[in-house]
């Protein structure tokens, strides 16, 4: 038990009914270290941390657990939190209505009293703020900011209490590139005054940038510990999935059809706001292609497809041509129709209905095709969600399991088999690989070549500039809601992308 660690996990082991989740897990943490712990979804790395957060109590694990070398059983999160551990989840524990004040101290005695005080309340807020190097108003209410914002709140919130060893779990899913920065530039600074932080992402590039350490778990177990100037992304990688992915864009060249989609001098107003959200954009798919488009965060690429398959009401100009018919897309059901199929940036509100299960989400988008005489067939449901399910190589106990049971992985898979059930032409894939683990990619890479193969004309909007030239034929870029540049596989680069990304508006 050294004095230099803030934390060590000894021979953790959890099981569930049926699944051994942790399986003599290992773990120690360095005082004053980013820690990044890497793996698949279903690693462990969750229940690992449930297990330290008292989320899952002791009694209901074993092993030990020690806290700057003193033995501990938390029976609750409240105990760990006393002993300053704070989990922050990617879902965030705040209240929009509150302001930032009153969310910083939500739990604290500051808002347990029956007066409160509120020039005491707003000056430590300030306090924190400033600490933090934060010029954040704590009058305003937390709906008010960004989610990248009411993250950084959600640090300060844990730092009141004192925290020495901060868990963040996917911290930057739904962040922009600049809050992105202003967290690293927090994470650093706490670690100069000796907090310590285990890091957990999805996200390789991230971990090579902030991490001192890498703990990688896989299947339920600990596969090693390395400092960071020992690794590469290959190499995090290959412990992840126990496997070298020497192609992990596993891209193919293939003979590409005619035209399939044209899009003419298209022209989106929102129709509240009358905002010009995309104008005079003009581009073409073929069968078969795999179209990049990408650009920075509010260049334009979403607004873009929703518009094109009737998801935002409002004025349209230009020309929709498909199979060289110009078509009237009013809506999610016209484009459906059409034989177009969007799968959408935000899974969990968009993509699913998480409370029902992966049948019922499979054949969602395409109740016509499991009809037997105007009436639902349930086995016919069965039969096409187990067609569905092999095609993508879904990992599910049961075809009846709720999807929000599911990995981000799965559940994702789930998402591409509704709209695979369509026989779409045309599939906008919208940040298909957000918050989904390295082997889950590489699989989802797989059947997006396999599926332009077959013909179908594949778009794929990404912020990952690796994954966009990994797979695109040819990449389109956009700025402030216009075309800005079109770059062929071979001209493509990260340093041209950025150019184009980054062109000023009066210059378009």
């Amino acid at each position: 038990m050294s004095s230099d660690y803030a934390l060590q996990m000894l021979n953790i082991t959890k099981e569930f009914p049926g699944v051994k989740a942790l399986d003599g897990v290992s773990f120690s943490v360095k005082k004053g270290e980013i820690h990044a712990l890497c793996g698949e979804n279903g690693a462990g790395k969750s229940t690992l941390m449930k297990v330290l957060s008292g989320v899952y109590p002791y009694g209901s694990y074993t092993g030990k657990i020690i806290v700057n070398g003193a033995e501990v059983q938390f029976n609750n999160i409240k105990e760990s939190q006393e002993a300053r551990v704070a989990l922050i989840y990617q879902e965030l524990a705040l209240i929009p209505e509150m302001s930032v004040a009153e969310n910083i101290f939500l739990s604290s005695d500051l808002m347990r009293s029956m007066f409160i005080n509120r020039n005491q309340l707003l000056a430590e807020a300030q306090n924190w703020l400033d600490q933090i190097g934060l010029d954040i108003d704590p009058q305003i209410k937390l709906g008010e900011l960004t989610v990248g914002k009411q993250q950084l709140i959600e640090i300060i919130k844990a730092l009141t209490k004192n925290a020495e060893i901060l868990i963040l779990d996917e911290p930057t899913s739904a962040l922009t590139e600049s809050d992105a920065e202003v967290l690293f530039e927090i994470l650093e600074k706490l670690r100069s005054e000796g907090v310590t932080c285990i890091y957990i992402s999805h996200k390789l590039d991230e971990v090579l940038h902030i991490a001192d350490t890498v703990t990688v778990l896989r299947d339920g177990q600990t596969i090693s510990t390395d400092p960071i100037e020992e690794l590469s992304e290959e190499k995090i990688v290959a412990k992840m999935v126990g496997r070298e992915l020497t192609e992990f864009y596993p891209y193919e060249n293939r003979d590409l059809g005619e035209d399939i989609l044209n899009v003419k001098n298209y022209t989106f107003n929102h129709y509240v706001t009358q905002e010009e959200l995309v104008s005079n954009i003009s581009f073409s798919l073929k069968k078969g292609e795999i179209l990049g488009f990408s650009g920075l965060m509010g260049a334009g690429r979403t607004e873009l497809f929703i518009s094109l398959f009737g998801g935002y009401p409002g004025k349209k100009m230009g020309e929709i041509i498909l199979n060289g018919k110009i078509v009237d897309i009013k809506n999610s059901r016209d484009a459906i129709k059409q034989g177009l199929a969007y799968v959408s940036e935000d899974r969990k509100r968009y993509g699913l209905v998480l409370d029902m299960n992966i049948i019922k989400n499979t054949t969602l988008a395409s109740l016509d095709k499991v009809k037997s005489q105007r009436l639902l067939d349930s086995n016919l449901e069965l039969k096409r969600s187990e067609e569905l399910a092999k095609k993508v190589n879904l990992r599910a106990h049961s075809l009846e399991a709720l999807v929000n049971q599911l990995s981000g992985g799965n559940q994702q898979k789930v998402v591409l088999s509704k709209w695979l059930l369509t026989n779409p032409k045309v599939l906008i894939l919208d940040e298909p690989t957000r918050g989904i683990d390295v082997g889950a990619k590489f699989e989802i890479y797989k059947l997006i070549i396999e599926l332009a193969k077959q013909g179908v004309g594949i778009i794929l909007i990404s912020s990952e500039l690796p994954e966009i030239l990994g797979i695109s034929d040819r990449v389109i870029v956009m700025s402030n809601g216009r075309v800005t540049g079109e770059l062929s596989r071979a001209d493509a680069t990260q340093e041209e992308i950025m150019k184009l990304a980054t062109m000023r508006s009066e210059i378009l």
